[in-house]
């Protein structure tokens, strides 16, 4: 793992940052709005039919993410990656985001959902109050706050930059107001703070730490085969907060079938404030290998449509 990367650094991932926040989600409200009807008033099955035509129109008529997606799909899959493998891959995007709206209406008995390492996360409760669970752009993480809201005693927030996918949100939003109650916006003056107050009450707070802004500092790690750049806001979050970490995944198994994994990853409750930066870089690189773990397992539900590794 090479040396920290900042604004100032003429690597600095720059090029990352303003691409995927400049890429709104190429979505037309009025085609979000048509599904949710369509969605809601004939059943998942009908609506999934809708959804090969927008991955097929998006295969097509995207050919940067088509790009970035063959990229990542040739190192998860180690061969070339063909057209349908991206059409799978965009297709699992989309069923994700389908997904979501039987998820926030609470019609978990459409889904087959698996959950593994829940006794950890819950040994984790019982030592201290409130768990970080950090994880990626990796399956569904609505299926995670779904189980969450599902399950007693354990109760999900999750910290996102919702101006990224602003159509949708508003959209689902009118599904269920009350799915906005376990979002905390990040880039607030108080994000941290309503953190680690709903931490306190023994929550889980999730974070996802595969993109970074344009003037986040960041960490080189080992990712499929060579160096990436990750965020150290997330991290460093999680140390000021000294709470154990878990990594978080919903993978997405097709049908209507999801798997939720959680995996003790790094504890900061006992860490030092001298022996901070060190205990980051060490979790930052098995964060790393876990996410290419899961990556290599399930291919088609890592969504960074992007120049991830920023070719030159």
């Amino acid at each position: 793992m090479s040396g920290t990367r900042s604004e100032n650094d003429p690597r600095s991932p720059k090029g990352q940052g303003a691409d995927w926040t400049r890429q709104q989600e190429r979505s037309n409200l009025a085609i979000l709005r048509l599904m949710v009807w369509i969605s809601l008033t004939f059943g998942r099955a009908i609506g999934r039919l809708v959804l090969h035509g927008i991955a097929a129109y998006y295969v097509v008529f995207a050919p940067r993410a088509r790009r970035a997606s063959r990229d990542y799909l040739h190192r998860a899959l180690d061969r070339w990656a063909e057209w349908s493998d991206g059409y799978r891959h965009v297709f699992s995007f989309a069923s994700t985001i389908h997904d979501r709206i039987y998820l926030l209406n609470d019609r978990f008995d459409l889904f087959d959902i698996e959950v593994s390492g829940e006794e950890a996360i819950h040994a984790a409760l019982a030592r201290q109050p409130g768990v970080l669970l950090i994880g990626a752009h990796l399956g569904s993480f609505e299926v995670l706050r779904a189980v969450g809201r599902g399950r007693a005693g354990l109760n999900i927030a999750m910290m996102m930059y919702a101006e990224n996918a602003q159509k949708i949100n508003a959209t689902l939003e009118a599904i269920n107001p009350a799915a906005t109650q376990d979002l905390i916006p990040l880039g607030q003056m108080d994000s941290m703070l309503q953190a680690r107050d709903r931490l306190d009450a023994g929550w889980l707070v999730g974070m996802l730490a595969d993109r970074s802004l344009a003037d986040d500092p960041t960490v080189d790690a080992e990712f499929l085969g060579k160096p990436a750049a990750f965020p150290l806001g997330p991290w460093r979050m999680a140390a000021m907060l000294r709470r154990p970490v878990f990594f978080m995944t919903g993978l997405y198994l097709g049908g209507n079938r999801y798997r939720i994994h959680f995996e003790p990853l790094a504890d900061f409750s006992q860490v030092e404030r001298a022996d901070r930066d060190a205990a980051i870089r060490t979790a930052i690189a098995c964060y790393a290998a876990r996410l290419e773990h899961y990556c290599r397992q399930a291919p088609y539900n890592w969504f960074n449509f992007f120049d991830f590794w920023q070719k030159k």
